[in-house]
């Protein structure tokens, strides 16, 4: 099989690089490959690269270049949003209380973990309804004299469900207690307008919108209390040690200015996808439901659980067919555990056991989803029957 004929459902997980992203970032290893922090021309070459791509996404979030800070991912800006304003709370006297939900991504939910098990502080998780959605009521009820930080993420990378970030955002605001957003999967949903957007800390990575792995962003809005949890040189305004990955770097601008540049045509026509497999699933399959909220969720996201159905086999099947997918559920050998998410939407263990999360890109075509649609309930019935004399 082709790379042309594998049906790729998985974006979410990952984009391939857009080739306009590509070309924006090949002078940078071979035709300007000085150390930024040189004074040689190389080196104010790669300087003025990263300056002008700071501006860039800068411009899109309407917020200052110093508020821009690179980094090596979605999961290190995470950590460096909440460690850095859980810490710097603390040391002012501020508290030690943080406010999160179930539903996290690890990069949130074990850096809370940890400043809890190992560095006193103290957490809240509210609770999320059946489709996943945090209450903004839960998150006042939840607030503390001593509440430094809320974490709630922009949108679900399981199920796809947006969350009110606008209103937590609000109540933050109010209370005057920092509130970061992991948007590592919104880009494209989620307004970036920070004037008129209640988040102080925000998290992207640039191989979720097109851009290259290993590179991301954490806007850091002004005045908001911070200290950097590594050391080293004085990059990134003495936040983030290390020398800068400039084509990485300019990718990521490129990257984000096309998704901003494009995102209603894109998001118009993934959901439009997006519902014809819904719709499709649901009407084919006997015992499919959709999890995550029906019309609150993520244009390209269309996810699923399966009753009798175990989602390992299933994503085997689905490969052989020659379409790539994920699951929301985490199998460890000989200990299928199901999604943290799910189980925190009040779903089933043995249900949950059998999650399916396809997620459209830009390129996926209309003809891929009838290709779904035509196999996945074979394979669906296939896995039940193995499924039913395993049990």
């Amino acid at each position: 099989m082709s790379d042309h004929d594998f049906i790729y459902l998985d974006h979410a997980a990952s984009t391939p690089v857009d080739s306009a992203v590509l070309d924006a970032m090949i002078p940078f290893f071979s035709e300007i490959y000085g150390n930024p922090g040189g004074l040689h021309a190389q080196g104010r070459a790669a300087k003025q690269a990263i300056v002008a791509a700071r501006r860039t996404i800068a411009g899109i979030f309407h917020c200052h270049p110093t508020e821009i800070i690179f980094t090596s991912g979605g999961s290190e800006s995470d950590n460096m949003a909440i460690r850095g304003a859980a810490w710097a709370q603390k040391l002012a006297g501020r508290g030690a209380h943080i406010i999160t939900s179930p539903i996290e991504h690890p990069a949130v939910s074990k850096t809370v973990d940890q400043l809890c098990a190992v560095h006193g502080f103290e957490q809240t998780i509210v609770p999320v309804d059946e489709f996943g959605r945090v209450n903004p009521a839960d998150v006042r009820a939840a607030i503390r004299p001593d509440t430094v930080l809320i974490t709630i993420m922009a949108a679900n990378n399981e199920v796809g469900t947006l969350q009110p970030v606008a209103e937590i955002g609000e109540i933050a605001r109010e209370r005057g207690i920092p509130f970061h957003s992991d948007s590592v999967q919104a880009v494209g949903t989620l307004d970036l307008d920070t004037r008129t957007l209640p988040v102080d800390m925000l998290a992207l990575s640039a191989h979720k919108f097109y851009g290259p792995k290993g590179v991301g962003v954490l806007y850091l809005r002004k005045e908001t209390p911070f200290v950097p949890h590594s050391t080293g040189g004085g990059h990134e305004e003495g936040r983030r040690p290390g020398t800068e990955n400039v084509p990485y770097i300019v990718g990521t601008a490129k990257a984000l200015s096309l998704a901003v540049e494009n995102a209603a045509e894109n998001s118009a026509r993934m959901a439009r996808l997006r519902d014809k497999l819904i719709d499709g699933v649901l009407n084919e399959i006997p015992g499919a439901h959709l999890t995550g909220h029906p019309t609150e969720r993520l244009p390209h996201n269309a996810s699923f659980v399966f009753e009798n159905c175990d989602a390992s086999a299933l994503l085997m099947h689905l490969d052989m067919h020659g379409i790539g997918a994920a699951s929301g559920s985490a199998c460890a050998t000989g200990n299928p555990e199901p999604s943290k998410v799910l189980t925190a939407m009040g779903i089933p263990r043995e249900l949950a056991l059998g999650a399916l999360r396809l997620t459209l890109g830009k390129h996926t075509t209309s003809t891929q989803i009838d290709r779904v649609l035509d196999v996945l309930p074979q394979v669906v019935e296939s896995v039940r029957n193995v499924y039913t004399i395993q049990k």
